[in-house]
């Protein structure tokens, strides 16, 4: 069918079409039907969608680096439950986690722990701990403080942790200011320019009978379309490893360049193709002409040397946000004449902050009408007991009454990790579709579970 919202930006998961009911279907599951079966709001995975994402960016940068010297890692915030990591797992992806509840999911689906590496601005003993305990081998380290911490952690646990130090590269990626994170004021990271990364060198070396300085890591932000921004992170990191190596005879054996890749969640947007990233990352590294001087990987020829460096990327909303749907159901419109017409739904910023935390920008179809013309521009607005709770400020709709159901596409990472119980509203329930059969992979909260931890006087 020639429809822009499917062709374009392809914002609905591989498996959507619309069927001979006019309805939305998704994974040969009618979304109507969907939704008397589960109610709403109901968010909407479709599963194959989810696999062959994976494997596309798996493919992508094992066929142009060394493929076991290469490993991508699942940005667990974007959204982590069992049934994910079980997926995820399955194809060969790592995960990257800042958390002891990531970590028990991981730990739940049998996750090797090699393939696990522990972020965090913050990390607490009690998750350095439980990464330790698990034989979680990679910690990337964000401040100066933790270095001691971590230290004596291992030795109280008698563990030898591999070390990344988190650069913070003094790089813009031209993003919202709550992504960017590899700028010179962020939160996150050593800074290259201030002379934090080499003390952090220095700080790790001094604990070499625990602590052994394997790598670099660095993430400049989220939401990026462009891929000149990464050239420039990697030649940052080069001039970094350079420095290291002259000051302490640093040989970089592991490279993170995290994730961050655009993904389109309006028409008017362009995803960036994984194709694209892998292959500006993998030749800004070959020219980079990194040298690994008496390192165990290095060769006599320095391509070979280049081969053997571990490379690493952090992909979370770039697998995931295209691959569901949240649905919700229309309670009431008002509108307002000559101002603007509200279409009120069953969800809102309890299950999807991010139009209110950063503005962020979604469009919407009618998913029982999807072949009626569109018609007035609306606002899809929450329900939730603030002005500020708007899905979704202007887009263009058919004629929508009460019952009706609005289908929001790229609803797939951090919608459901950043839900709340605002207005003590329990979470919506979250399902996986695939040929024709739906199940649930998280259930509708009830009353009794957000009461569950409150302390009666």
């Amino acid at each position: 069918m020639a429809d822009s919202i499917w062709n374009g930006a392809k914002l609905f998961p591989l498996n959507a079409r619309v069927n001979d009911r006019d309805h939305l279907e998704i994974g040969g599951c009618d979304v109507a039907t969907l939704a008397r079966e589960f109610g709403t709001p109901l968010y909407i995975y479709d599963d194959a969608h989810l696999r062959t994402r994976a494997a596309e960016i798996r493919e992508a940068f094992q066929t142009r680096w060394h493929a076991a010297r290469s490993l991508i890692l699942y940005a667990t915030k974007a959204y982590y439950s069992p049934y994910l990591a079980r997926i995820y797992k399955d194809a060969g992806l790592g995960i990257d986690v800042t958390s002891e509840g990531e970590l028990a999911v991981a730990r739940r689906v049998g996750l090797s722990p090699d393939k696990i590496y522990l972020h965090g601005n913050n990390k607490t003993p009690a998750e350095i701990r439980a990464a330790l305990a698990m034989g979680v081998e990679h910690v990337i380290v964000d401040n100066l403080d933790e270095i001691d911490l971590l230290a004596r952690l291992a030795d109280e646990m008698n563990a030898t942790p591999r070390v990344l130090l988190r650069l913070a590269p003094a790089i813009d990626p031209d993003t919202h200011r709550y992504l960017a994170t590899g700028i010179a004021e962020s939160k996150f990271g050593l800074s290259i320019a201030t002379g934090d990364a080499l003390e952090a060198a220095h700080l790790v070396t001094r604990h070499s009978s625990r602590l052994t300085l394997v790598g670099l890591h660095v993430h400049i932000g989220s939401q990026i379309f462009d891929v000149a921004p990464y050239r420039d992170a990697i030649a940052a990191v080069t001039n970094c490893a350079r420095e290291l190596q002259d000051a302490i005879g640093f040989e970089l054996q592991e490279l993170d360049l995290g994730g961050g890749w655009g993904v389109a969640y309006t028409e008017g947007q362009k995803t960036l193709p994984v194709d694209a990233v892998a292959d500006a990352i993998v030749s800004a590294i070959r020219n980079s002409q990194f040298k690994i001087q008496n390192s165990k990987f290095a060769s006599e020829n320095q391509k070979s040397e280049i081969r053997n460096l571990k490379l690493l990327v952090e992909p979370g909303r770039a697998l995931i946000a295209q691959a569901a749907i949240a649905l919700y159901s229309v309670g009431a419109v008002k509108e307002i004449r000559g101002v603007r017409t509200y279409v009120s739904v069953d969800g809102g910023m309890g299950d999807n902050v991010r139009p209110a935390l950063y503005g962020a920008r979604y469009t919407a179809r009618v998913a029982n009408k999807m072949h009626d013309a569109p018609g007035a521009r609306v606002a899809i607005a929450g329900r939730y007991c603030e002005q500020g709770d708007i899905l979704i400020e202007d887009v263009a709709l058919p004629r929508v009454a009460p019952g009706d159901l609005i289908a929001v596409p790229c609803a797939g990472a951090y919608q459901i990790p950043m839900a709340s119980n605002y207005n003590l509203i329990p979470r919506p329930v979250v399902i996986a579709v695939r040929d024709g059969n739906a199940r649930v992979i998280r259930r509708r909260e009830t009353v009794d579970d957000m009461l569950r931890c409150e302390a009666d006087e």
